[in-house]
């Protein structure tokens, strides 16, 4: 940033995610005079600078959009709004909506750089992730910069790491792990590698309580958030994957609670199916294995999947402690012993 006279930043979402983002950018700001945020947007209203020799507040953002009675912004208002911004122009996109990740190619096109955690913009239609690389630097000379290092493993360095091996001529044979914190921290508690660990049921309310999951715990454990991962990094790695619904995920949800009409009545209902997931923890403990959660994707088979594996107490991923990611890179540069990536997910 150091070398730009100007960076004008425009922010989608402004609840969780956005506001740990916003934070962290007062922070990162104070250090670079050069740039500014001049506008947020959130579900129902937005805040926007008068004009670019103006910056929004950091220390007081929450209040000034409170009071705001200007409505949400359209992408395509985005668009028009930094069109005649003096200097380089982001858009961070904080939110997981699709109608935001289907706009990308667009910001892209009119140089307008795109920093987003937004997994259903790289894991949904080909098409949009065919033409969000088309529209970006280098597909297009002109494009706006293009990073979503935070849509696989959190703040792990995972899409550059699988990005650099490609970039570098290494070939992908195979990429496993687990990528879910949620569903590191249930197995750790419920199979752990020594002592019985609790109810299956218990681990689940447990980890909700502890804000592991999401507000319904079902949309972790229908197997889906792991699914949108492996296709980008499937598709990183060269695989043509149309959707998450183009390979198997197995999804935890017993079918006869998939109607709940909330998540806490799918809790309640819970312990009713203990058993079930019981007797897959005890099959694999009479074979002095663990049970865990993972997918995995063969790029030289061409498979992608999503589920419940046994590994021996040794092996790294039964290892995990609390809510850790583990992803490991086969590749034909480092052979049968893999590069992996282990850390907060």
């Amino acid at each position: 940033m150091g070398n730009l006279k100007q960076v004008h930043i425009a922010v989608f979402g402004a609840g969780g995610v956005g506001r740990h983002f916003l934070t962290q950018c007062s922070q990162l700001l104070s250090k670079h005079p050069n740039a500014s945020v001049v506008l947020i947007s959130r579900s129902n209203r937005s805040l926007r600078v008068p004009s670019f020799n103006h910056r929004l507040s950091l220390s007081t953002w929450e209040q000034d959009l409170a009071a705001s009675h200007s409505p949400a912004c359209s992408p395509s208002e985005i668009i028009h709004f930094l069109s005649s911004a003096p200097g380089k122009c982001i858009v961070v996109d904080n939110t997981s909506n699709q109608d935001v990740a289907a706009s990308y190619p667009e910001f892209l096109k009119n140089g307008i750089s795109i920093v987003t955690p937004n997994k259903k913009a790289f894991s949904s239609d080909l098409k949009l992730w065919q033409s969000i690389l088309e529209s970006a630097y280098p597909g297009n000379e002109l494009g706006g910069l293009l990073y979503h290092e935070s849509s696989v493993g959190a703040g792990l360095p995972i899409i550059s790491t699988l990005k650099d091996l490609v970039d570098t001529g290494d070939q992908i044979q195979k990429i496993e792990g687990v990528f879910s914190g949620t569903m590191s921290f249930l197995f750790n508690s419920f199979a752990p590698i020594e002592g019985n660990g609790g109810k299956w049921s218990d681990e689940v309310a447990k980890a909700k309580n502890a804000g592991y999951t999401e507000p319904d715990p079902r949309d972790d454990l229908n197997g889906a958030d792991v699914a949108r991962k492996l296709v980008i990094l499937a598709r990183l790695a060269g695989l043509q994957i149309e959707s998450i619904n183009s390979f198997p995920v197995q999804s935890l949800i017993p079918k006869e609670l998939e109607q709940c009409t909330s998540g806490d009545e799918f809790l309640e209902r819970l312990p009713e199916f203990d058993g079930e997931v019981e007797k897959v923890k005890a099959e694999a403990e009479q074979k002095q294995k663990v049970v865990r959660f993972v997918g995995s994707i063969d790029v030289v088979g061409r498979e992608v999947k999503v589920g419940l594996e046994e590994f021996e107490k040794s092996h790294p991923i039964a290892g995990l402690k609390g809510s850790d990611n583990i992803i490991s890179f086969y590749t034909k540069r480092y052979g049968s012993n893999p590069l992996i990536v282990q850390g907060a997910g």
